[in-house]
């Protein structure tokens, strides 16, 4: 039996979307958003409105704020581990929002050692968690000293590879050999978030600000598109821009292959192990 005081903490937080309001366009006043019902033409307020749900085209059954709530999941003080898995066995397709956890006190002995015993074995958890009237399947994984719990989509939200049209395509070695090389040019051994940024959110706040300054915006001219019509020439011009050029048997083999016509086409409380009693406790959720 083990339970693990904690706290849970955002582990993120996404840039707010530039987002434009509609405006009257003689006067530039913000308009009102208005509901109107198409059967009695009126506008309905807001206490005569009730949520229904589409069980057939145009019919629906509307329930009460109280019904609602009935049908929701309980909020739960516990995350309960159901079964420890090997971290390879996990597709990162499932993952959705990451939360910190942190030890409660009282419970950093416990958590210190969930934490190792987990990087030793090689193993994650999967585990339930309610919060907000819904369930959740979590996994709870360690980084460095720390445990990070992953929100999971449910196997019916992840759409399977076999529905996305793929093709047959044959590869031949110059075109792979070419293609590896393209990637060791540009390859890296760590991963740093630091060195990117959302340039598109950036170049809207710059195009903002010059309106608030009263400049005019106008479109970038839109680059041309390259078109690629054989595989192997793309290949050796992207490893051109990078300033690098196919080793000369290589070389000799692509040129081989063009000439043959055969080149290619194109917030929780506690952590519980499996088996453990219900324990409650003191976490607060946090961020």
């Amino acid at each position: 039996m083990v339970s693990i005081p904690i706290r849970m903490y955002s582990a993120g937080e996404s840039a707010s979307a530039v987002s434009f309001h509609l405006l009257h366009a003689k006067c530039k006043s913000r308009l009102k958003q208005q509901y109107v019902c198409p059967t009695d033409n009126e506008i309905v307020p807001r206490d005569q409105m009730v949520k229904g749900y589409e069980f057939s085209k145009d019919q629906y059954v509307s329930f009460t704020d109280d019904e609602i709530k009935a049908m929701g999941q309980e909020a739960q003080k516990a995350i309960e581990i159901t079964e420890f898995v090997p971290v390879s066995q996990v597709d990162p397709i499932y993952f959705d929002g990451g939360y910190y956890l942190g030890p409660e006190k009282g419970g950093e002995k416990a958590y210190r050692l969930l934490n190792e015993a987990m990087k030793q074995t090689g193993r994650v958890a999967l585990a339930k968690w309610a919060a907000r009237g819904k369930q959740y399947l979590v996994l709870i994984r360690p980084v460095q000293n720390g445990l990070v719990m992953q929100q999971l989509l449910y196997a019916d939200e992840v759409r399977p590879l076999s529905e996305v049209p793929i093709g047959d395509a044959e590869l031949k070695e110059p075109e792979l050999k070419l293609a590896t090389q393209l990637i060791e040019q540009i390859a890296t051994d760590e991963f740093h978030p630091e060195h990117y940024e959302d340039e598109v959110r950036k170049r809207y706040h710059e195009a903002i600000q010059r309106k608030v300054e009263g400049q005019e915006v106008t479109a970038a001219p839109e680059a041309p598109r390259a078109q690629i019509i054989d595989l192997m020439e793309a290949l050796k011009a992207s490893l051109a821009a990078k300033g690098t050029t196919p080793p000369p048997a290589e070389a000799a083999d692509a040129e081989s292959e063009a000439a043959t016509g055969t080149e290619g086409r194109s917030g929780p409380r506690a952590l519980r192990a499996p088996g453990a009693r219900r324990i409650s406790s003191r976490g607060k959720s946090k961020g």
